[in-house]
C-alpha cells in the first residue's frame, strides 16, 4: 500500500462513521435512476461491508466501539412527509427491515415522521484502520506512508507504479485515491465534489439513545455520538455541504449547524472540535469501483458519494474477486464504465461547473494588487493574460502560484478555513505553497517568480518588523 499522507490521514480521518447499508440519496432515489435488480444489489453489497467490518474486529481482536445500533430518518420542518412514504416503500423493496414511526428522541420532533432503521452501526475508523494496518504488516504485507505515487503505467503484463521514492511493480494494482490519478477525464464527468462540515460537542450522560439520525432536509443533517475512554460521550453533527470551491464561509457553516443542533439537543456542552471533508458523489449515487476503463490490470475505487467507509470494504471485497478472475453480482452495480441515461440530468448538472469554471479565466482578480493581502489570507490576482493564486502567511511572506489546476487547467479557488487552495471541477486540493494535497492531482502548482511577476509586489510589513 502507497499513499501520499501519512496512513489514514486523508479523507478517512474526517468521516463522520456512519455504516448505513442505504443509499446515501435516499433508497427512492437510486430505485428512479438504476432500477429495482441494482438497488437491490447495493443494498446488498453495502449491508455486506458492515458485517465484514464487524468479523474483522471481532476476528482480530480490534478494539474500536464497533456497536449495532438504530438509524433514524426524520421528516425537517417544512418538508413533505410524502418523502418518508416514499422511502419507506423503496427501502422494503429492496429487502431491508424499516419501521415507520411518529416521533424520534429529539426535542420538537416528538409528533414527526420518521423511519427506524434496525442493524445499522457505527464505529471509531481510525482505531479500526490502525488495527487493521498491524495486522498487514504482522501478515507481510508492506505499506508506505508519505509516498507519492507520480505514474501508473500498463507493460509486459504488469503494472508499474512510479513513485518519488522507487517503482514498485505488481500484477495488478488497486487505485483508490479518493479520485482516481490514473484516469485523467472519463470518470471525473460523471462525479462532482462536495464538501461537508461537522462538530463535535461534549455531552454529560445519556442526552439521547445510542443512535444514528439524519434528517430529510436538502442538504441533510446528520448526528451520532461517540463513547470516549472516560466513561463520557462526544455528540457529532454533520451537514451544510456545498460544491467544492462554490462557498468560502466554513466559519458561519458551523455556527449553523450549532444553532440547528442545540435547537434540538438542549443539554450540549462546549463545542470541542470543528473539521470539514470532501466527498465524491456520482451521477447516480454509487462507486465507480472495477476495471479501470481503457486498462487491464488497473482497477479503481471512487465515487464513494458520503459513504466512504462501507463504500471502501465492499469495493476491496469487489476489486479483490475481479483480480482473482472471480466473477461478482456486485459488478453490474459499481461498473466504472457504467452508462446511466436516466442520471442525464445529474451529468448536465455537475458538469456545467467545468464551464463556469474557465470562464473565471476571463474576470478580473479579486484583489488588484497583492499588497492588500494581509496576513494569513489568499486570493487570486490577475498578471496580465494569467491568474496567480496569491497567499500571505503570518510572517508577512508572500507564496505566489499559478491559479490552473495542474490535473486539467482549472481555476483554483482559495479555501480560508484548510488554507488551501481548492479545484471545483474535480476536488484537487492544493497547500499554500503549491504542494498537491488531495488527487486527481500530482504535480504541485507552478511557482511564480515574484520579482518578475506584474502584480505590485512590494511586501507588506509584518506585525514584528512594524514594532507593533
Amino acid at each position: 500500500m502507497i499513499d501520499r499522507g501519512a496512513i489514514a490521514g486523508g479523507i478517512t480521518s474526517r468521516t463522520t462513521a456512519h455504516l448505513a447499508p442505504l443509499c446515501d440519496d435516499l433508497m427512492s432515489e437510486m430505485i428512479k435512476l438504476r432500477g429495482l435488480k441494482v438497488s437491490k444489489m447495493f443494498y446488498q453489497s453495502q449491508a455486506a461491508a458492515i458485517d465484514r467490518i464487524e468479523q474483522i474486529q471481532k476476528q482480530e481482536g480490534i478494539d474500536c466501539d464497533f456497536r449495532r445500533v438504530d438509524g433514524y430518518l426524520f421528516q425537517a420542518p417544512e418538508t413533505d412527509s410524502r418523502m418518508i412514504d416514499d422511502e419507506l416503500e423503496a427501502v422494503r423493496s429492496v429487502g431491508a427491515p424499516v419501521h415507520r414511526i411518529v416521533g424520534v428522541p429529539l426535542r420538537g420532533c416528538e409528533g414527526r415522521h420518521a423511519l427506524r432503521y434496525p442493524k445499522q452501526a457505527t464505529f471509531h475508523p481510525l482505531k479500526y484502520l490502525k488495527g487493521l494496518a498491524e495486522k498487514i504488516l504482522k501478515e507481510k504485507g508492506r505499506i508506505f506512508g508519505e509516498t507519492t505515487a507520480l505514474k501508473i503505467s500498463e507493460r509486459d503484463n504488469q503494472v508499474a507504479v512510479k513513485t518519488d521514492r522507487g517503482t514498485v511493480t505488481a500484477s495488478a494494482c488497486v487505485v483508490a485515491t479518493n479520485s482516481p490519478v490514473s484516469n485523467l477525464f472519463s470518470l471525473h464527468t460523471k462525479m462532482a465534489p462536495y464538501r461537508s462540515y461537522a462538530l463535535s460537542f461534549s455531552i454529560k450522560g445519556d442526552v439521547i439513545p445510542d443512535a444514528l439520525y439524519w434528517d430529510t432536509e436538502d442538504p441533510y443533517h446528520y448526528v451520532r455520538i461517540n463513547p470516549d475512554k472516560d466513561g463520557s460521550f462526544h455528540l457529532v453533527v454533520g451537514g451544510a455541504d456545498h460544491k467544492t470551491g462554490e462557498a468560502d464561509d466554513a466559519l458561519k457553516r458551523f455556527d449553523d449547524l450549532e444553532e440547528w443542533i442545540r435547537k434540538l439537543i438542549p443539554y450540549l456542552g462546549n463545542r470541542t472540535h470543528q473539521w470539514s471533508g470532501q466527498l465524491l458523489d456520482t451521477i447516480d449515487y454509487a462507486a465507480y469501483i472495477g476495471r479501470n476503463p481503457g486498462s487491464e490490470r488497473i482497477y479503481v475505487h471512487t465515487g464513494d458519494s458520503g459513504q466512504g467507509i462501507t463504500h471502501g470494504v465492499a469495493g476491496a471485497m469487489l476489486n479483490t474477486s475481479l483480480i482473482l478472475g472471480h466473477e461478482s453480482a456486485w459488478k453490474e452495480v459499481y461498473d466504472p464504465g457504467r452508462i446511466s441515461p436516466k442520471a442525464a440530468l445529474n451529468y448536465v448538472k455537475e458538469n456545467t461547473t467545468a464551464l463556469k469554471n474557465f470562464a473565471e479565466y476571463i474576470a478580473p482578480g479579486e484583489l488588484s494588487d497583492v499588497t492588500e493581502l494581509t496576513p494569513g489570507s489568499g486570493a487570486i490576482v490577475r498578471s496580465g493574460l494569467k491568474k496567480i493564486a496569491a497567499f500571505r502567511d503570518d510572517e508577512g511572506q508572500l507564496h505566489m502560484h499559478s491559479a490552473a489546476c495542474t490535473h486539467l487547467g482549472c481555476h483554483l479557488h482559495f479555501n480560508s478555513f484548510e488554507k488551501s487552495w481548492d479545484c471545483p471541477c474535480h476536488g484537487s486540493q492544493f497547500a499554500v505553497d503549491g504542494v498537491p494535497l488531495n488527487a486527481p492531482a500530482v504535480e504541485p502548482l507552478s511557482s511564480v517568480d515574484v520579482q518578475n511577476s506584474n502584480p505590485s509586489t512590494k511586501r507588506r510589513p509584518s506585525a514584528l518588523s512594524s514594532g507593533s
